[in-house]
């Protein structure tokens, strides 16, 4: 198996550095030196008289990308930003999943397969092992646990949450229910399933108009209307059955709409600046996150402190509660001053026009130390 491998070369000459041993005795005789200092020292002449060469051994990282949600594109996307933020630490491949199709691309544009036995990369010339995965799919099948749950299997270490917790998550109203025992505050709203007899008059005087129609369990707005008249009501829930097999109705909320990513690893726990999303659209939909324009993200959000700290607060108690794992994106609507939990997401967009890289750049963090804490994070936690 071929690892790629960066030299260091030790050998020092008369040059440049070259520590010989009478140089080291009169060191010694004139100085104190520490025991570190003499490691350091025995070291260096070590090299000097043999040339050996130092090693380091480049670890080799899997970015899948594609998967089988209307997220596709925005995946890759989000993908590529991962790729060049890495790729200076690590050896990257951006692996595609598409159905049953798994593989990477060569600069050549030759396809190569992953074997799905092992998650191995095999090429003409060599298997691939990885050391680790980050997940950039968005939707099914990278953050629903399916994915999570083949590399568990695997013994593969991976970026995001577990299994259970990105099957938990993807599934708004299931999130919902278990944070309302956490007395989380959030909008009302119903849950209708595909083939089941649907009383539109009946939700609409249980939550009320306007209300917000989405897909259960679906991302980048996707399938989502604003419907402000009942006439409106069935239309939009046939286009989000489009997306999903469940479709949430939730009570329209008049306020702020606002963002906070987190990431947590075993050394570091960062919770971002809160941004707010001022949408020109209607709502926050699929055009206005990722047509430029079509936005603002004011990051960070201009609002009173004790607000912001409580959306902190409370995007890092959801994340814990949850048990999340790696970057996260916490969604509010902030109704007076009040934040009411909307959604989360798992695998958050990791394009330029992504709030939580965004986030990370208002607080100084580049994408490289962002991605790199995470997977360093993996690796310890592996090793």
């Amino acid at each position: 198996m071929i690892k790629q491998l960066v030299i260091f070369n030790f050998n020092f000459t008369d040059k440049h550095t070259k520590f010989k041993q009478h140089k080291q005795r009169n060191i010694l005789s004139s100085f104190a030196i520490s025991a570190q200092s003499m490691r350091f020292l025995r070291l260096m002449d070590f090299f000097n008289k043999f040339g050996k060469k130092y090693y380091y051994k480049m670890k080799t990282i899997a970015i899948v990308a594609g998967g089988d949600s209307s997220e596709f594109e925005i995946s890759v996307k989000s993908a590529l930003e991962v790729n060049k933020a890495l790729s200076s630490r690590y050896k990257v491949y951006n692996i595609m999943i598409r159905g049953t199709n798994w593989y990477w691309e060569d600069n050549k544009g030759r396809y190569h397969n992953i074997d799905k036995n092992d998650f191995s990369l095999v090429t003409d010339e060599s298997r691939i092992k990885f050391d680790a995965v980050f997940i950039a799919i968005h939707g099914t099948p990278g953050e629903n646990g399916l994915l999570q749950g083949y590399f568990d299997m695997m013994g593969i270490s991976y970026s995001s949450c577990g299994a259970f917790c990105s099957a938990l998550t993807f599934n708004k109203q299931a999130t919902k229910l278990y944070l309302k025992e956490y007395k989380i505050k959030m909008a009302e709203a119903v849950l209708i399933r595909k083939g089941r007899e649907i009383d539109t008059k009946k939700i609409a005087s249980q939550i009320g108009l306007p209300c917000f129609v989405k897909p259960n369990d679906s991302g980048s707005s996707f399938g989502v209307s604003k419907v402000k008249k009942i006439e409106e009501l069935s239309g939009a829930i046939e286009t989000a059955f489009k997306e999903s097999s469940e479709v949430l109705i939730e009570a329209f909320m008049n306020g702020r709409e606002v963002a906070c990513g987190v990431v947590k690893t075993k050394n570091k726990s960062i919770v971002l600046p809160v941004t707010e999303i001022i949408s020109k659209n209607e709502f926050f939909d699929y055009e206005a996150k990722y047509t430029p324009g079509r936005s603002e993200e004011v990051s960070p959000a201009i609002m009173p402190e004790d607000i912001t700290d409580e959306i902190q607060r409370l995007s890092s108690l959801i994340y814990d509660l949850l048990g999340c794992k790696g970057i996260v994106r916490v969604d509010f609507i902030v109704v007076g001053n009040k934040p009411y939990f909307l959604e989360i997401n798992t695998v958050p967009g990791m394009t330029e026009e992504s709030l939580v890289p965004k986030e990370a750049a208002a607080a100084g963090i580049s994408f490289e130390e962002l991605y790199s804490m995470v997977v360093e994070d993996i690796l310890e936690n592996k090793a």
